[in-house]
């Protein structure tokens, strides 16, 4: 049986797939691999992603720019995180260490010190 891989976007593109949050790959071919969002499958440029055999179950800190955003939301803020667990995303209050994520409500910490996307 094939080793099961995790993967996220390592460089800042607009796929249609969140930033910082973990997918389950499903198939990795010379140039692509396929992941599993929203239980369908996605190619992705192998060039655009981070491989691991097991994500980390911290919360990865996504760095955002107005600029980037069509339309920002109302209370637009340049951080937040993505739930390890679920890949929601929720505000981060500057230096907090641990955080409930408001959607499937399992507690996490926040991994400040990784430099995603920076």
């Amino acid at each position: 049986m094939a080793e099961r891989l995790y993967a996220r976007l390592c460089e800042n593109v607009n796929l249609h797939i969140r930033r910082g949050a973990w997918y389950r790959v499903l198939k990795v071919e010379d140039l692509h691999a396929t992941l599993e969002v929203n239980k369908r499958p996605v190619p992705v440029a192998k060039a655009l992603l981070e491989f691991v055999k097991r994500p980390p179950a911290k919360w990865t800190v996504v760095q955002q720019r107005a600029s980037w955003i069509a339309t920002p939301p109302a209370g637009f803020t340049s951080e937040y995180g993505v739930c390890p667990f679920c890949t929601e995303r929720a505000p981060l209050a500057p230096g907090i260490r641990r955080m409930d994520c408001p959607s499937c409500k399992s507690d996490f910490e926040v991994a400040w010190n990784e430099r995603y996307l920076r």
